[in-house]
């Protein structure tokens, strides 16, 4: 995109570093809240071979799955993602933790009591390239300005708005500015936000070659008694090697066939098969670290800025759209509230329950990876934790709580403030069919809080109408759930819920500290 004057000119409601995945959904997620969004990407093109398939390959876990489906975005993805890797049984397979097969059988827990299953909504899968061209081609319909090789070098903040300098020596002004710049991001390290956690217990080593003879590697996951390793096989075979001899590998230098043949022979235990030729290689660790604050003033942290954690399991692209849907509609709002006078305290409170929700999401997924990485050392301590989770995912209690954890299903926001609340509160909301045919998640692509009345209260949208962003829908759906009524956030998160009738004064006092802003 060609950069007028007027732009260069324009205060915009957010500034977004970042065209990955997360920088992209939080733009459309703003549009949708009515903000006006510049999307600032150093890069030149988003072109790039590392987000294809093999090594671009992305999980998506039922949440994340849920959030595509609520905003009707799904479609793009139920089809077309990459084949499923042949030895990867994705027919019974609800993932994995640290390599141990979770199966989905009859699923128990407190968890699964208000999930209602949607056709087609299943944890699925996807690469880098997808999802951004899905979302960049979104971003672009609903009005957002990307540009890209532009990438943000210095930043300026005050009371009223944050002012960014760029690598083309331009300069742009906006209300607030969100880092989705990645795990070693400009914006953080501008704002001077310390990230904080634990070094690297190994170096993964990933590459696309070829192997002589080929076609020997069993597809799946190997634990070895000098590591991890991972085989994809695709046109060209993919292997991941987790060295635990290499945690302070220095990763600025060249991993060179010989480095990879001698990791992969130590670890695989395979001196049968030669690796004849690295077509794309690079490296990982388990660094597991997080952000001190996710706000600091008017500049706020996003998906991997704020934390970066081992790839194994796949959390990342889930922990950050999750966290671009709960900041998107706050942050909108606040925007709103700002250009109507609204008090400081209120916008505050908004704003700092982005982090209040989201960061101890976070922390499980930081010892969620630390677990897994545990689990994998080649040692004695190791192999103990490996058979504690094996005993463990042996029972049906322990699986499903595993796949409750693996799928995203058991988050749940405190939204008590100290009092007893309904269990739904807090949780993903569930998906109901109502007589009509039509579904919840449907309903929820205006981006609108939703009052649900299966209670038949016909006065309920006439009490809500000064509540601007409230949609009042009176109805029965095929499974209630016992519930007599449900306010769901514009993110699908319950804000408030009843088995019993309606208390409205409960409704407005969950209601007025958002939408009257």
């Amino acid at each position: 995109m060609t950069i007028s004057a007027s732009q260069m000119g324009k205060l915009y409601d957010v500034i977004i570093a970042g065209a990955g995945p997360i920088g992209l959904f939080l733009a459309t997620e703003l549009r949708l809240a009515r903000a006006s969004v510049l999307v600032l990407e150093h890069d030149a093109t988003p072109d790039n071979p590392w987000k294809s398939f093999p090594l671009g390959f992305r999980g998506l876990n039922l949440l994340s799955v849920e959030i595509l489906y609520r905003r009707g975005l799904l479609h793009h993805f139920s089809n077309s993602g990459p084949d499923k890797p042949a030895g990867f049984d994705f027919s019974r397979s609800a993932g994995h933790f640290a390599g141990l097969p979770l199966i989905a059988g009859d699923l128990k827990g407190s968890s699964w009591i208000y999930r209602i299953a949607t056709p087609g909504v299943n944890p699925g899968r996807t690469t880098t390239e997808q999802i951004e061209s899905v979302l960049s081609k979104h971003a672009e319909s609903v009005g957002v300005d990307i540009v890209c090789g532009n990438g943000i070098t210095a930043l300026a903040q005050d009371d009223s708005s944050v002012r960014v300098e760029t690598t083309q020596s331009q300069t742009f002004r906006g209300r607030y500015l969100v880092g989705c710049d990645g795990g070693r991001s400009t914006v953080r390290k501008l704002a001077a936000i310390n990230f904080d956690g634990t070094e690297p217990k190994y170096t993964a080593f990933s590459a696309t070659c070829t192997l002589d003879p080929p076609n020997m590697l069993k597809p799946g996951f190997h634990k070895t008694d000098n590591g991890f390793m991972v085989v994809v096989p695709s046109p060209i075979t993919c292997v991941h090697l987790l060295d635990f001899s290499a945690a302070n590998f220095d990763r600025t230098q060249e991993i060179t066939l010989e480095h990879f043949q001698e990791a992969f022979a130590r670890i695989s235990g395979r001196t049968d098969i030669q690796v004849t030729a690295l077509h794309q290689v690079t490296s990982s660790t388990d660094r597991c670290k997080k952000a001190a604050t996710y706000r600091s003033g008017r500049v706020i942290l996003a998906g991997d800025v704020a934390h970066i954690h081992s790839p194994i399991g796949a959390q990342g692209l889930n922990l950050g759209l999750g966290d671009a849907m709960n900041l998107g509609w706050k942050l909108g709002a606040v925007v709103r509230a700002e250009a109507h006078g609204a008090g400081d305290k209120m916008l505050t409170e908004l704003l700092d329950s982005y982090e209040t929700e989201r960061s101890p999401v976070a922390d499980w997924v930081l010892e969620w990876t630390r677990a897994q990485v545990s689990t994998l050392m080649p040692d004695l301590y190791g192999k103990a934790i490996r058979k504690v989770v094996e005993d463990l995912i042996a029972t049906p209690e322990g699986m499903s709580q595993m796949i409750a954890k693996v799928w995203g299903v058991d988050i749940r926001y405190d939204l008590s403030k100290g009092q007893e609340v309904h269990d739904l509160i807090g949780r993903s909301a569930p998906d109901f069919e109502f007589e009509d045919g039509s579904r919840l998640g449907e309903k929820m692509r205006g981006g609108n809080w939703l009052m649900i009345d299966f209670d038949g209260r016909k006065d309920l949208a006439m009490q809500l109408q000064d509540y601007e962003h409230v949609r009042t829908i009176r109805t029965n759906a095929k499974d209630e759930k016992g519930l007599k009524a449900v306010l769901v956030r514009p993110d699908g998160i319950v804000a408030w819920a009843s088995d019993s009738e309606i208390n409205l004064e409960e409704v407005k006092g969950v209601l007025t500290p958002y939408v009257q802003l």
